[in-house]
């Protein structure tokens, strides 16, 4: 009975690190932002217990049309990273020569500084001096300079794209390492059977790298719900608002106005929404590897 006790207590005391750490770095800021979200908190000293007044003042807002619009950003961009990862993963798995150059090439977007290259992609989108602007008009394609940046529609892509460009990278050389993974035997075995390159990639290649696609998609999901620096640097959620995501506006609200309790509110409800979305992720992909199982 006291070894037994004895063991309970040793066990507590291994965890109590990884348990403090919980505590104070993930329950504690939760706890309190929760809090925070249904006050009136300011740059004033003393603050108010407001119920869901912030709540409802969010959706009389109109941020449901903030939440759709972060929604369709991250979709679009998550979709096209996943696609071009994928295509350009397989590019890079050919023995061509050249290819160790061609990997470099492919990681600069990566290796470059994001504000450098978020500053980059801001000079090209300009109007007057920017490069894609200037590569249209002398092929024709337009008559007049076009400001990418100075327009809702065109803007809401120009950070879509940029986005895009930064986290390509690191899905073509995830995918390329599970590529890289899949036994040789196999794709020797369907060659020999003579089946086409194509009938290799959909029966061997594609279902084998569905869990690194799994995984993937759910990283850059998140990083791509929760992207910041993009946007702020590129149009501060301009024009008129066309490229405001959900983590820009609680930015604008508890840092830029000091409206902490209605920031706060809104921080709650973007992690409600990821929340809501990794709780069916995972039930999807139970699902998939309770199929793959049987």
């Amino acid at each position: 009975m006291l070894q037994q006790r004895g063991a309970i207590i040793f066990a507590w005391c291994l965890l109590a690190p990884a348990l403090l750490y919980v505590l104070v770095i993930v329950a504690y800021p939760l706890v309190e932002t929760i809090f925070l979200s249904f006050t009136d908190a300011s740059l004033r000293r003393t603050y108010d217990w407001i119920g869901w007044d912030n709540y409802t003042k969010i959706f009389r807002s109109g941020f449901s049309t903030i939440i759709i619009r972060t929604f369709i950003w991250t979709f679009f961009s998550v979709l096209l990273k996943m696609i071009i990862g994928t295509c350009g993963a397989l590019l890079l798995n050919v023995a061509l020569p050249g290819r160790a150059i061609v990997r470099t090439l492919t990681l600069l977007p990566w290796i470059v500084p994001m504000a450098i290259g978020i500053f980059m992609w801001g000079w090209m989108y300009n109007g007057e001096f920017g490069m894609i602007s200037g590569l249209l008009q002398r092929s024709g394609l337009t008559s007049s300079p076009i400001a990418f940046l100075a327009h809702g529609e065109t803007a809401f892509w120009a950070t879509v794209f940029t986005d895009v460009w930064i986290g390509v990278p690191m899905v073509t050389f995830y995918f390329l390492a599970t590529i890289q993974s899949i036994p040789k035997d196999l794709y020797e075995a369907a060659w020999t059977d003579g089946a086409s390159r194509f009938y290799r990639f959909r029966r061997i290649t594609l279902p084998l790298m569905v869990p690194a696609m799994l995984t993937m998609s759910m990283i850059s999901l998140i990083s791509t719900f929760n992207s910041f620096d993009i946007i702020w640097i590129l149009t501060r959620g301009g024009p008129s608002g066309e490229t405001t995501t959900m983590i820009i506006d609680t930015y604008r609200t508890a840092i830029g106005s000091y409206k902490y309790g209605e920031g706060a509110a809104r921080a709650v409800l973007v992690a409600l929404c990821l929340s809501v979305f990794c709780f069916f992720y995972f039930r999807v992909v139970n699902r998939l590897s309770a199929q793959e199982t049987k």
